[in-house]
């Protein structure tokens, strides 16, 4: 089978590779800048048509990572380029599979579980999940994540690909041990004898195991009845400061301090991120992967958190290169 990847680069993009090389598929990986990436890398622009719709011609399935990080401070630039290198490479893809003789079969496109609205009470699910944007009382750049999201799949849904099935991955937080996950940000911050509540600590936290995440991929690709929006992520999202816990209990911690929203607001700052990624409620959950017979092997954060924090070691003990 030919997957193809564009954004496959990044940190999610490199370890969903390495699985499909491992399963013996041919990989080709669509990038701005060369890099070694498992597989063959060919260069775009994420914007216009070029040499690079030729792998798409003839490929089996399509998935689109391409998208600048949204771990950077909301200024206007960076807000810019966050909306066109979703929009724009989403329409780019769209244009290759429609001008091609042989399209994929499917074309799994990267969108958030962002797209809900900030919630507390009851789970926002892929068949009923209220959408936000229109909410009062949070800070705008929270809503600017949601437009940039609908924006995201309403440039899937406008591209003209009648042979090619279209999902829209609403994914959660993705848990792996790697280096520069948010996973390592978060045990590193625990280590240091932080990571303690966030606020109020009530604000939900949805995630996915790394191994679920690669699962749930192959399960999209095989499943022919699945399309339009599905959410990837565990089933059971938990208040913040239970989910802060588990990563303590998981390293062997007891105590952790607690951050305040002013505390947050400024260490956004020096980290040049935004606490919306801490501080909205996402409250999410699967409907459509588990009706269609997708089974979780790590549905709970406690156990996923031990299994992550062990693996971590073992990274770190590996002899550097």
């Amino acid at each position: 089978m030919k997957i193809v990847i564009p954004g496959g680069s990044g940190q999610i993009g490199q370890f969903l590779a390495r699985a499909f090389v491992r399963a013996g598929e041919d990989v080709v990986v669509l990038t701005r800048h060369p890099s070694r990436v498992p597989g063959r890398s060919v260069l775009w622009d994420g914007r216009t048509l070029g040499d690079w719709t030729a792998e798409i011609d003839g490929a089996d399935v399509v998935v689109n990572l391409a998208g600048k990080s949204v771990n950077c401070r909301y200024t206007p630039e960076n807000q810019r380029q966050i909306r066109a290198s979703r929009v724009n490479s989403t329409r780019a893809i769209g244009q290759a599979i429609a001008r091609a003789t042989n399209p994929p079969k499917v074309w799994l496109q990267s969108s958030t579980a962002t797209i809900y609205r900030h919630r507390y009470v009851g789970a926002n699910d892929d068949l009923t999940g209220d959408l936000g944007g229109h909410e009062t009382g949070i800070p705008a750049t929270w809503n600017f994540s949601i437009d940039v999201a609908k924006a995201w799949e309403a440039a899937l849904a406008e591209a003209d690909t009648p042979k090619t099935r279209k999902v829209a991955m609403r994914t959660a937080v993705v848990m792996n041990p790697e280096k520069g996950s948010p996973f390592d940000t978060l045990l590193r911050i625990v280590r240091k004898g932080l990571g303690g509540r966030a606020g109020d600590g009530q604000q939900y936290m949805s995630w996915i195991h790394d191994r679920d995440f690669e699962r749930a991929i192959w399960f999209l690709i095989a499943k022919e009845e699945l399309s339009g929006p599905v959410n990837i992520c565990s089933p059971n999202p938990l208040p913040n400061e239970d989910f802060m816990r588990a990563i303590l209990d998981a390293c062997g911690k007891r105590i952790a301090l607690p951050a305040a929203e002013w505390m947050l607001e400024l260490g956004a700052i020096l980290m040049k991120t935004e606490t919306e990624l801490i501080m909205k409620s996402r409250r999410v959950i699967p409907a459509k992967l588990p009706q269609a017979g997708f089974k979780f092997e790590h549905p709970q954060w406690p156990e996923s958190a031990r299994d992550l924090v062990r693996r971590w070691r073992e990274l770190q003990a590996k002899p550097r290169r």
